[in-house]
């Protein structure tokens, strides 16, 4: 067998997903992610690894931009094959290409402007990395799978997407390479959800594979009980409101925003919590509410009984999906308590970053942390114990209280992910940790390597396999 792979992102780092896997003369990326971490972020400025016009199809594991963010600079670059994911990934990529797009026109206009003004020049160039054009240019080449079907998109290889109970519509791959009399089965694992996770159905499980290439975002450490995040949650809100503060949620459009909608649901049904004014200040997570809805075939069974109910968390007493640049001014004038959920979920950019200016040196204001900070992104600085910040060019004090919920993580954790390999009846030839930070991604190898035996390898950036 002659199949190679190479790691082009998400090694030993948790953005930029990328894996470039040939065999019988077709070249397929598994993903195309930007980049997110201070660190790596000048790797979303060069060249591709690959030359573009060379890929024949891109595979989407899903629609985080830590995934397919980095498509518009590739197409414009020159590839033009299909991009292979399913019919909510697809919808939800638009969307989330188009605000990415929007977003690195803006930073760039915004830095130049600042840059002129102190008289320097920025460590980034003042021009955006892609365009909203860039952006649009992807959608023609998205083609949506159904889950558990079989795509041929080359001699001898068939592809498939199943279930990851991630984020709406993601999925794990599975190639299968068939060489003569032989065959080779690969497992791209995408970001794993943990089971019982709200809204989505539980992620699939597999019984053999050569190959598996697996996460490792949270490898080395164990969530919070599901329900324990409820009780969280209403411990910051009811703190948050004796002191009369806002509560601030930087929070990722896909997934996480319609989670805190669900528990914010279910905890004024049950009056946990004081009646309060949830301002969803993203039009990119109210867009991609709208694709939840459109797609009930993809609830697990709880959330279908709700919607039975007509107990929607999309739509409850004191919900506000702000829009317009108007509207999301005006939240600063509402009194009382109020939680404000915004993007970006790392505070990279976004409206988040008005909200923080508004709240951050507030003593009564809570800043609460619902998912993964990146190094290097200015929530894990935030969350890291930063005394001061810089947001939007200025130093700000930090007084609110910050409060994180490790729980509400879309990805698996440690035991989860081991739970998930443990479906497997024999071992894989070869297993790949990737998408973890450095010592995560050892630490978590280390520990499947204990408990299974199995032959494991954390790549580096560029590095290269050959499967035989």
């Amino acid at each position: 067998m002659k199949i190679n792979l190479s790691f082009l992102g998400a090694a030993r780092n948790v953005t930029g997903s990328k894996y470039l896997l040939e065999a019988n003369g077709v070249k397929i990326l598994v993903d195309c992610g930007l980049y997110q971490e201070r660190d790596f972020r000048s790797r979303n400025w060069e060249a591709f690894p690959v030359t573009p016009h060379t890929i024949d199809a891109v595979l989407l594991t899903h629609a985080h931009v830590d995934h397919c963010g980095l498509l518009p600079k590739m197409v414009r670059e020159g590839f033009t094959g299909k991009i292979y994911c399913t019919a909510a990934t697809a919808e939800i990529t638009e969307i989330m290409l188009l605000d990415s797009a929007k977003l690195q026109e803006e930073d760039a206009e915004f830095k130049k402007k600042r840059h002129q003004r102190e008289g320097r020049r920025g460590t980034f160039p003042e021009i955006p990395l892609y365009t909203v054009d860039d952006a649009e240019s992807v959608f023609p080449l998205l083609s949506s799978a159904r889950y558990e079907r079989t795509l041929e998109i080359g001699d001898g290889i068939e592809v498939s997407f199943h279930e990851a109970g991630h984020v709406l519509g993601s999925s794990i791959i599975k190639i299968v390479v068939r060489q003569g009399n032989e065959q080779r089965i690969i497992l791209f694992s995408g970001d794993i959800g943990s089971r019982n996770k709200p809204i989505l159905r539980d992620r699939a499980v597999f019984e053999e594979a050569d190959y598996i290439i697996i996460e490792s975002t949270y490898g080395d450490r164990l969530h919070e009980k599901p329900e324990d995040i409820g009780n969280s949650l209403a411990g910051f809100i009811n703190s948050a409101h004796e002191l009369g503060g806002n509560i601030i949620v930087p929070s990722f459009a896909l997934e996480r925003a319609q989670e805190i909608l669900y528990y914010m649901n279910e905890l004024q049904y049950e009056n946990h919590i004081p009646p309060l004014t949830v301002f969803v200040d993203s039009p990119m997570t109210n867009s991609i509410t709208e694709v939840f809805k459109r797609h009930p075939e993809l609830y697990d069974e709880n959330m279908t009984e709700l919607m039975r109910q007509h107990k929607s968390p999309f739509d409850f007493p004191g919900l506000k999906m702000v829009r317009t640049v108007e509207e999301s001014r005006e939240i600063n004038n509402a009194e009382g308590t109020n939680m404000i959920i915004a993007g970006s979920g790392m505070c990279t950019g976004g409206r988040i970053k008005h909200h923080l200016v508004a709240n951050i040196s507030r003593h009564e204001s809570t800043i609460l942390f619902v998912g993964y900070q990146a190094i290097g992104t200015l929530g894990r600085i935030i969350i890291d114990g930063a005394k001061k910040v810089r947001i939007l060019g200025q130093e700000h004090h930090v007084r609110a209280r910050i409060a994180q919920i490790q729980g509400f993580s879309a990805h698996a954790d440690r035991d989860g992910l081991l739970r998930w390999l443990s479906g497997f009846k024999k071992a894989p030839r070869h297993l790949f940790v990737t998408h973890g930070e450095s010592e995560v991604a050892r630490s978590f190898g280390k520990f499947v390597e204990e408990k299974t035996g199995w032959k494991i390898s954390v790549p580096e950036y560029l590095d290269e396999a050959a499967l035989d």
